[in-house]
Order: structure tokens, then C-alpha cells, then sequence
């Protein structure tokens, strides 16, 4: 028998709830509810699901606020489910931690196909080789990123880029690549990609507005450049 998914859907609306729940069963998936930011957040510490659906307008805590929290100690992949559509909604979501932002009202294949890349991001990929440049180190076997030695905490997303761009290491790696690989799909947009790097630079550049490190080739795409450790 095949394990099922645990998903945790937070929404105050009972209707959107009992939608999820409905649709993603099933498919195989385990679906837990919370309808308040303080009650996802204590579930997600006692039962750790596999993935989180998450709306902003939550009657306690906004959606960002959860993200942030929950990144403080967990790397669960986190998907926006919002009927907000500004962009500063979705760059506030994405700084906080989350792996991607849909908004309602979506198609239910478009959802599925988005939990599927979110779970295939944070699998183990153990025949991944070592990578270093400069400070920089990357264990992709063991999802491990260190920076003058110390463990640099990425989110899955942030990952992902960066073990793309250091498996193609030295090479241009294109938008259209990246977010093929990084999100499953070309339906992403590319400012979503752009907030995911910067985010990544400054964690990992010493100076992250001149990168020396995860450097943009202009219209095309990243390269991740090797130096002497």
C-alpha cells in the first residue's frame, strides 16, 4: 500500500478546507486542517506534514508571519494559497520562506502539479556530488551548505536554485531552466525567481549587490562561478 502525503491546509474558510480535503484525498494525500496561524503552527510541530497550503488572511496571524515563524525551525514546503495578487504581496510571502504563491481561484491540476514539485525538491538525491567555490561549500548529497565553515540556512526553494546552478557550475544556467527545475513547470514567473536569487545572495555573497559568487548573465539566466577555496 502506497504511504500517503501529509498535507496541512490553514484557511479560516471552512468551504476552502472541505474543497482540499476533498480534491486531495484522493490523490493520496493526508489532509489535516488548521484555521488559525497559532493552531498551524502547533500542528505542524507535533505531526511535521509533508507539505503546507497556507492563506494569508488568517483571524490571528497573517500567512507572512506563519512562514516566517515556521522558517525559524522548519524546511516543510510551504505553498501561498491567496486571493491576494499584488506583487509586494508575493515578494513579502517569498522573503519570508515560502516555496511558491498561487492565487485563488486556481485550477486543481495546476495545485496538484505544484505539490508534486514542491515534494520532488525535498527528496533526497544521494548520488549528488560536493561542490565548493570560494567560502562556499555544498554537500548536495546531504542537502548541506556551509560559508567559512559555518551551515548556511537556506530555504528548499533557495536550495534548489543553488543545487542547479552547481550542478551545471561554470556554465549559464537559463531562466527557463531553472524554473523548469527548481518548480516543475514554466507557468512561474520570473520575478518569483528573481526574489528567490536575491534572497540567495545574501546569504551566501560577502557583498551581495556586487555577487562574485551567483552571478546574472543579463537577459539569459545565473551562473554559479568556481573559485580557489
Amino acid at each position: 500500500m502506497s504511504v500517503l502525503i501529509r498535507a496541512l491546509v490553514v484557511d479560516d474558510e471552512p468551504a476552502v478546507r472541505r474543497f482540499l480535503k476533498a480534491s486531495l484525498t484522493p490523490r493520496g494525500y493526508e489532509v489535516r486542517e488548521a484555521s488559525t496561524g497559532q493552531e498551524a503552527i502547533e500542528m505542524v510541530a507535533q505531526s511535521r506534514p509533508d507539505v503546507i497550503l497556507l492563506d494569508l488572511g488568517l483571524p490571528d496571524l497573517d500567512g507572512v508571519e506563519v512562514t516566517r515563524v515556521l522558517r525559524e525551525w522548519c524546511s516543510v514546503p510551504i505553498i501561498i494559497l491567496s486571493v491576494r495578487d499584488r506583487e509586494s504581496d508575493k515578494v513579502a510571502a517569498l522573503d519570508a520562506g515560502a516555496d511558491d504563491y498561487l492565487n485563488k481561484p486556481f485550477g486543481l491540476n495546476e495545485l496538484t502539479a505544484r505539490l508534486r514539485a514542491a515534494l520532488r525538491r525535498v527528496q533526497n538525491t544521494a548520488d549528488e556530488p560536493t561542490v565548493s567555490t570560494g567560502p562556499l561549500k555544498l554537500d548536495l548529497a546531504n542537502r548541506e551548505v556551509t560559508r567559512h565553515g559555518q551551515t548556511v540556512a537556506l530555504t528548499p526553494t533557495e536550495y534548489d536554485i543553488l543545487r542547479v546552478l552547481a550542478r551545471h557550475h561554470g556554465k549559464v544556467v537559463t531562466h527557463a531552466k531553472l524554473i523548469q527545475e527548481v518548480w516543475g513547470h514554466l507557468e512561474q514567473d520570473l520575478h518569483t525567481l528573481r526574489v528567490n536569487v536575491s534572497n540567495l545572495r545574501r546569504k551566501i555573497e560577502d557583498e551581495p549587490a556586487r555577487p562574485v559568487l551567483l552571478v546574472t548573465e543579463p537577459g539569459v539566466g545565473y551562473r554559479l562561478v568556481l573559485h580557489e577555496s
